[in-house]
């Protein structure tokens, strides 16, 4: 697999960086957001919805790789139906290579996983436990 960096997740990593280390004037903002913000600018501007990571300097890749570290690795919530014959899991949405192959993956090569299977939406972990978490206990 040859993962590429999303437009969703640069804009992602820019919110995450925004949100921990804001503006003090509302104008400027911090070397990282700086740094990812050049990127995603060239991306708006060529309409490119993926980028080369191989193309990031230093300062985007330490950043997006620290915003990276802060998101759940697995989407697995240990209801595993690839272990009983499912091609796709129906808790976490992930096929069986993929569940298997998970530990393999770079960071980039999981968060194109990621992003198929919240587009999809179709495994519990996006509707039966997100709707059980919402309901007021007894």
């Amino acid at each position: 697999m040859n993962a590429r960096l999303h437009i969703t997740d640069l804009e992602a990593a820019i919110n995450w960086w925004r949100e921990r280390q804001p503006s003090p004037d509302g104008i400027s903002a911090c070397a990282e957001v700086r740094a990812l913000a050049e990127v995603y600018a060239l991306m708006v501007y060529f309409h490119d919805l993926e980028w080369d990571p191989e193309r990031l300097s230093a300062r985007a890749r330490e950043a997006f790789m620290t915003w990276y570290a802060s998101t759940p690795d697995s989407p697995c919530i240990a209801i595993c139906s690839t272990a009983q014959g499912d091609p796709i899991c129906k808790g976490c949405g992930r096929s069986f290579a993929e569940v298997r192959d998970w530990p393999q993956l770079n960071p980039l090569e999981k968060r194109v996983v990621w992003r198929r299977i919240q587009h999809e939406g179709t495994a519990w972990r996006f509707n039966r436990y997100a709707e059980r978490a919402q309901e007021p206990s007894a």
